[in-house]
């Protein structure tokens, strides 16, 4: 049987677990972000999936809204001490169970960054859209935010190549090691990745990790 429909029977029977064994957890988690952020509580945003089809991506808020005035204007300025909180530990990933089990997502894969990269992309860079985004990959187990973005969408086109049982529980076991050790959250000297404008470079083997 081909990976690709054993892999999404697995997403929608991981994710359906998840959701019933994690609500108490989103529950709490809802509640302080409203509290520390105001409503809402999640963040909407249309991302490119698979053949780059626009979805909506859920997660948790982690962010206080734009407010010239009280100068909050850059994600670093927005970013609050109980929002490095939820992206460190990946609890405002969460809501993104339910883009799985959806079918915009899989637990793995390259993540869904932003609609107006899709022309930005070389063709290799490019192929990252072949299958469905994930909450994790191969990139984010290899250092998430602090790799550079060539290095990035080669582990993504890596990722689509060897695409696997296997390498998807390897990726898995590496995440969960990743978010104990709250390690690649952030660019250095940055709250997020810093924007990608597209590239010329070469691609650049041997990033697995």
């Amino acid at each position: 049987m081909d990976y690709k429909v054993i892999k999404r029977s697995l997403d929608i029977i991981g994710a359906g677990a998840l959701l019933v064994i994690a609500a108490p957890v989103m529950g709490v988690t809802a509640v302080l972000v409203s509290r520390h952020h105001g409503r809402p509580v999640l963040f909407t945003q249309d991302r490119p999936g698979m053949g780059g089809r626009v979805f909506k991506l859920y997660k948790f808020r982690s962010m206080r809204e734009v407010d010239e005035a009280a100068g909050l204007i850059t994600d670093e300025q927005r970013l609050t001490p109980f929002g490095r909180t939820l992206r460190s530990t990946s609890l405002d990933e969460l809501p993104s169970l339910i883009n799985v089990l959806k079918g915009d997502m899989s637990f793995v894969g390259p993540r869904p960054l932003l609609v107006r990269y899709l022309d930005r992309y070389s063709p290799r860079q490019a192929r990252r859209h072949e299958i469905r985004p994930g909450i994790t990959g191969l990139a984010q187990v290899s250092g998430r935010n602090a790799l550079r973005w060539e290095d990035r969408f080669e582990l993504d086109v890596q990722y689509v190549d060897r695409l696997s049982l296997k390498l998807d529980l390897a990726i898995l076991w590496k995440t969960v090691s990743a978010v104990i050790r709250r390690s690649g959250i952030s660019a250095e000297g940055q709250a997020t990745m810093s924007e990608f404008m597209g590239s010329d470079l070469p691609s650049r083997d041997g990033l697995t990790p």
